[in-house]
This record gives C-alpha cells, structure tokens and sequence, in this order.
C-alpha cells in the first residue's frame, strides 16, 4: 500500500512557497511571471519571519516590494497554511482597490490559488470584493474607517498595511489596531504583522513598534575591506552628471552602487525582542536606482521642506520631525516686499506668477476670500485679500463675489490672468446658497469645499456628488494643508515653497491678516491610547479666516494639480486663463437662479478628477 497519500506536506517557508507556486501579473508587476524571491533577497528573511514569529514589524521606503511581500503571505496561507485571515487598509476604498488591482490579478495568475478560490462573478462562490472563501478559511479585507469590519470574526492572521496612516480612532470605537489584535486572541498560534512607510514622528505608529523590535537592518559588505554595514544616505557622494557612490564606514574607500549591490548582503539585528522588525530603505531597491534617489532629493529640495519631508519617508523609510520655530507676526509683516504697479497706481500681479486661485469663507454677515498666485518652486504670491459684507442669504453679496470672481488681474506687460479655480466653504449655516451659487459656475471651476481635520488626510479627495444640488463637493485635509502652509511660510526666499506678500495695507495684507494667518498651532495631545495631531487657536480673540481662506486657495491650487514647468513655457496656458466666454451676464436673479451652459464631461488636468 502506498502510504505517500497520507503524508502530510513537506514544510515550505513562505519564500520557499512564493518560489514555487507564485506569479506575478502584467497588471500589477512591471516584470510579469514567476516569482523570484532573489530578485531581491532582502525580502527572503522577512517573509519567513511572518511563518516563525507571532509578531513582525516591517518599516520600509516605497518601492522596496513590501506589496508582494503581504501577497505572498496571503499566498501562502490561502494555499498551503489555511485559516482565517484579516488584511486592514487605512480605508475600506484602499481595501477595495487592494483585492481588485493586485489580489484578484495574484489568485487569478497563480494556479494553486485559482483552484482553491472560487470566482466572484459565480452565483455559488459566495465571495465578495471584501471577502475571499476557501478550504480550511478565508481572507477578510476591511478598513480601518469600518467599525463593523473589525468586530466580527476571531482571525488567526493579522497583516496590517500602511498603520502610519490609520486613524486615532475607527468610528467611535476606540483605536483600530487595538480592535484588529483582539481578533486574533483565541489562536495560540496567530500571526501580527504590522507594514508601513513612515510619516511623521509624533504620530508613528510603526517606528515605535520598530523600536521595541529586534532592529533589524540589511547589510552589506564592503568591496574592499569585507566590513557588513547598512546603506546610509550620511555616507553618499554625488556630483552633477556624475554616478553618486557610498563611502565605507569603516576602510573610506568609495563604491558605485553596482560594487555595493555585488556583495551577498543579510539582516544584522541591533537589539534582542520576541519581536522581528525589519528596516529598509530605497538604497537597496532593485526597481529604483541610486541616480534615480539622488535626483529625487535634489528635486525635493528646491521645492521645500513638505517634500523632503516625504523624500525621508518614502526613500529612506524614516520619520519626519518638523522644523522647530514659531513664526511671528511681526517677522512675517517686515518681510512684505513692493510689487510691481500698473499706470494708474494700482497695484500689479508679479511677472513670476503664473496662475491664481481663490479661496472664500464664508461667515454669518459676510465673505472673506484671499487670491492667491503660483509660480515654479511652488513659490506663492499674496495677491489680494477682500471682505464683502452682506447676508450671504440673499443675492447682492453673492453678485459681488460672482462680479469679482470674473475679473482680470493684469501684469505690466500687458499680460491678464483669470482666477483658474476658486474653493467656497459650504459647511455652516449657509450650505444651500453655496451649492446653489456654484453649482452653475463648475465650468469656471467655482467649487464647494468641506474641510476635514484628520490627521494624515490627503490634501485633497475627488469630488462627490451625494447632495440634493448635486454639484461636485470636494473634501479638504485642512490638517494636512496647515502643516504644508506653515512649513512654507518658515522658508527663506529664494527657497522652494516661499511665501511672498504685499507691503500695501490697501490690497488687505495689513497686521489683522497676519495675526489671522498665524491664529494656529500644531499641538500634540494624548487621546484614545495614543498621542494625536490637532491645529488650536492661539489665543480665543483672534481671527482665523485668514488662515481658512489660504488653505482654500491653496486647496484649489491642489484641484488644479498644474504642471508649471509646462505651463511656463507656454503649455496649458489657454486651458488655466481663456475663460472669457464662460464669463457671467449679470442681472438681479436670485443666486443660482441662472441657466449653467451645458457642461461636457471633462477631466481636471493630472490628478484625474473628472465631471
């Protein structure tokens, strides 16, 4: 009798499975087909420490392949370990987009995981977008914006995607990282795995879970002296035009990136845990190369401090801590400079701004709203900072900001430039006239804005349409914008990102403005188990419209996502200014009550939105 049926599996680590079973798909991989796991052996030990180790900590640079590593592990326990099994995403729509782009492209192109996971599109599979049936378990996908989604099945296998993006709290229901790990206590045999780039450094919660690790980094040798050591941005040499190299620690000698890479490299820990965590950085990427890096930092750079910020995170897979300095009012009004004047005295748009954006606030008896200009470098211009007192429940303050919203702001040369996109704040009393002013002004890209505070939002999400008007809302990161704002307006001219304002009282940029541009802070408290990002008012007597309508304008400015570069030469010109022919005929109708031109769908430069 052959007893070789009764045998249970030979035992395969999970790097060992990816090399034997796994493919990678065209849709997802720039190099479709059999897995190889040294393509980059980095990621050998840190696979099959999720097999071995009840805990794993995984803080890395984008580009490293961390992605297939989760696939791979979700491979492996579909195919050869089955049990239940939770994948948390920072939100249910990254969630979705992860099982549709790289999970169902992984089952589909993968044999074994074909057979065991039913299609589907099948009436009889009874999986979902979210949820994926199998022999022996199942993998569950949930956001940590679902309370529902963390608080139903026991799970075996927790693998944890981005938690530096996780908010403080999933609904109100307490931190969900913490609801995610009870899931696992009734498995004596379970597997926490926690994956992320970094952000910022009084809000990580990878670095000090990293920390608390065995610290683990990968190291290589020296071509010449033999000597093991990490890759270090402190030790890289580089030149215009020339290839950047690394300079041993310890012999002095300097190596090109291909000299480095030759050498067999491995994981030196740098502390004793029960915890595995592992640190990466692009360095020993083997998609992104070292000219590719160095280049990004110089780009980085000259645009400011915001993006160096996410050049540490996503290339050296490391927190950010920003600047020290609290800026004055005072320090920021002696730095207004003299703009350029038309004939008539007034006062003229800089020949370095290449376009305008506005933004509107909007409070019980009036409208404050600042026009701000763009230049390359991210390079800002204060333009103009205006109040139109009225009711903004009736119609004449509405025809006052619909009047200046249309007109042309010149340059000495002759040159006009049209506001190109202008955010209206629809939250408070007077929801119902703001969608009714913009809903027919969208083709002059007039919006309505909601801002959200969160910590880590995007600065900007598309735009929805789910209100009786149902004109495109767009939802701001308030929080996220302030940081960038406030980043900004500490840099040096001549730097990326600065801040440049008006010395004439007469355009609205007088101390008011100011105290109202600073009327902020970022403090961190402690809530919910955890130190959490909030933006406070300095003091209860000042104003923050200032501030409100700079990060609206500067919330356009992200609408547009413009390429400058482009745009200076010529390019888009037409596309961000000639809108003469959408321009409105007045009369005394109510707000909204004029006929929209027909609209074509149409897509609002690189981000994508569309209408």
């Amino acid at each position: 009798m052959n007893n070789s049926i009764f045998r249970p599996p030979p035992e395969l680590s999970i790097s060992q499975w990816a090399d034997e079973y796994r493919y990678l798909s065209v849709e997802a991989s720039p190099e479709p087909g059999k897995w190889s796991t040294s393509r980059a052996e980095y990621q050998r030990e840190m696979m099959d420490a999720i097999k071995l180790s009840e805990r794993v900590v995984i803080m890395t640079a984008a580009q490293v392949g961390k992605s297939e590593l989760l696939l791979n592990t979700l491979g492996y326990f579909i195919h050869y370990d089955p049990c239940p099994v939770l994948m948390l995403q920072p939100t249910i729509q990254m969630a979705e987009d992860f099982s549709k782009d790289r999970l169902a492209p992984m089952i589909r192109d993968t044999p074994v995981l074909t057979e065991r996971v039913a299609d589907p599109k099948s009436r009889t599979s009874g999986n979902t977008l979210l949820h994926k049936n199998f022999t022996g378990g199942h993998v569950t996908l949930a956001g940590t914006n679902s309370p529902a989604s963390l608080a139903s099945r026991p799970i075996r296998v927790l693998l944890c995607d981005e938690v530096d993006r996780y908010p403080a709290s999933s609904g109100d229901e307490g931190d969900p990282l913490t609801l995610a790990i009870k899931r696992t206590s009734n498995f004596w045999n379970r597997r926490i795995v926690m994956v992320s780039t970094p952000v910022m450094k009084q809000t990580s919660r990878i670095e000090p879970a990293y920390m608390l690790s065995t610290r683990e980094e990968w190291c290589v040798p020296c071509p010449k002296c033999g000597e093991y050591q990490p890759y270090s941005w402190d030790r890289v040499l580089y030149k215009e035009k020339t290839e950047p190299v690394m300079r041993c620690d310890f012999c002095g000698q300097e190596f090109g990136e291909s000299e480095w890479k030759a050498g067999a490299g491995r994981w030196i820990a740098g502390a004793e845990s029960n915890t595995r965590g592992f640190h990466l950085n692009a360095f020993a990427s083997a998609w992104v190369s070292w000219r590719e890096i160095v280049s990004s930092y110089e780009e980085a750079y000259s645009v400011g401090e915001e993006m160096i910020k996410v050049w540490t995170n996503t290339v050296l897979g490391e927190s950010y801590e920003n600047s020290e300095g609290v800026i004055e009012v005072e320090t920021i009004h002696d730095n207004c400079e003299k703009y350029p004047e038309l004939p008539d005295g007034s006062q003229a748009v800089p020949n370095d701004v290449l376009l305008l954006t506005c933004g509107v606030d909007v409070q019980d008896d009036r409208l404050e709203l600042e026009v701000v200009g763009w230049g390359l470098g991210n390079q800002s211009w204060g333009i103009e900072y205006r109040v139109f007192y009225g009711n903004p429940g009736s119609a004449d303050v509405w025809k006052d900001l619909d009047t200046y919203l249309a007109k042309p702001f010149r340059k000495v040369t002759g040159e006009e430039l049209i506001i190109a996109c202008t955010c209206i704040d629809s939250a408070g009393h007077n929801t119902d006239s703001v969608y009714k002013f913009t809903k027919p002004r969208t083709r002059r890209r007039i919006f309505p804005i909601v801002g959200r505070g969160a910590w880590g939002m995007p600065s900007v999400r598309k735009p929805s349409r789910n209100n009786r008007y149902r004109v495109p809302l767009f939802t701001l990161g308030v929080s996220t914008i302030k940081g960038t704002l406030h980043t900004r307006l500490k840099a040096q001219k001549g730097e990326g990102g600065y801040c440049h304002f008006p010395n004439r009282q007469d355009t609205g940029y007088d101390e008011i403005y100011f105290a109202g541009l600073l009327s902020e802070r970022m403090v961190i408290r402690r809530g919910r188990g955890r130190e959490l990002v909030r933006w406070e008012l300095r003091d209860s007597k000042t104003r923050n419209e200032p501030l409100d309508c700079r990060v609206y304008a500067m919330g356009a400015y992200e609408i547009l996502n413009p390429d400058l570069r482009r745009y200076a030469a010529g390019i888009h010109k037409k596309e961000y200014n000639n809108i003469d022919s959408e321009r409105p005929k007045f009369s005394n109708a109510k707000p909204g009550s004029q006929k929209a031109p027909a609209v074509k769908k149409r897509t609002f430069f690189r981000r994508g939105f569309s209408l």
